[in-house]
């Protein structure tokens, strides 16, 4: 049953975080692009004014 849970949040906050992107994607491009981004530590509201920009990175 937490599985179901799980799921059915992490949907709901990336079904958010599209909503807030400037640049309409599908839900499966934006999962494949925060797996892709995962290990980065990235300013997330940066990376979705423009995902395909380089950004400094904080240490």
């Amino acid at each position: 049953m937490i599985q179901i849970w799980t799921a059915l949040i992490t949907i709901l906050v990336l079904k958010v975080l599209r909503a807030r992107a400037i640049h309409s994607r599908y839900l499966s491009n934006l999962v494949a692009f925060i797996r892709l981004t995962l290990l980065v530590k990235e300013d997330l509201k940066k990376w979705f004014e423009d995902p395909f920009k380089r950004h400094n990175h904080q240490q």
